[in-house]
């Protein structure tokens, strides 16, 4: 007797979903890479962008829930405020001094190859609390002393996450047409490290 196989589950899409199961969570920070960079244009909106993109995939990050561009809008419009706003002003400060670092190799100036690595150590830590600020949930959102916290207590999550900006540095600077694609596994490397190393596996 021959039976005949229904559907399965995996082979449907949830609502809102973008992207069948097969390809979920790769899709999914694509998508919502996409989404961050292009939220992420005005730059002060960086913070509140990245946040947004932590929480819509933490659902998949945990349980493998679909992700859809409405919740990540719904998710920026509960982050932006004046003070992720302001936040946001970080970002040319560090591009200063990436370009003061990059004018520091090009000199002869005595000491300057310490300095410069010094600068890029400062940039690379600097990425790294941020990412961890942004993958913070309630009552710790956006907290950089609470990112600065965790980033000590949890040495192998921030040289993980460390890693990770660093590998995204070198695929930016070898194909530049993948950076508006490298938000989404950013802020999904963010996310898993803050799960695994929240209080509570991750609630609060």
């Amino acid at each position: 007797m021959t039976q005949v196989s229904s559907p399965s589950a995996k082979g449907r899409r949830e609502p809102g979903e973008v992207f069948g199961n097969g390809f979920t969570l790769f899709a999914d920070m694509l998508l919502v890479g996409l989404l961050t960079s292009a939220t992420c244009l005005p730059v002060v909106t960086a913070p509140a962008a990245f946040a947004a993109a932590s929480a819509t995939l933490r659902p998949a990050a945990g349980h493998g829930a679909p992700v859809g561009t409405a919740a990540y809008l719904a998710h920026l419009r509960a982050r932006l405020s004046v003070a992720s706003l302001a936040g946001g002003l970080l970002a040319p400060v560090l591009v200063v001094i990436l370009l003061i670092d990059m004018g520091l190799l090009d000199s002869a100036l005595p000491g300057a190859p310490a300095v410069a690595l010094a600068l890029v150590l400062l940039v690379l830590g600097a990425a790294v609390v941020a990412l961890r600020a942004t993958a913070l949930q309630a009552p710790h959102r956006l907290s950089v002393r609470e990112a600065l916290l965790r980033s000590a207590a949890d040495p192998r999550g921030t040289l993980l996450l460390a890693a990770g900006v660093v590998l995204a540095g070198l695929l930016a600077w070898s194909i530049p047409l993948l950076i508006p694609l490298l938000p989404g596994p950013l802020a999904f490397a963010a996310t898993v490290v803050d799960i695994r190393s929240a209080p509570h596996h991750g609630s609060g």
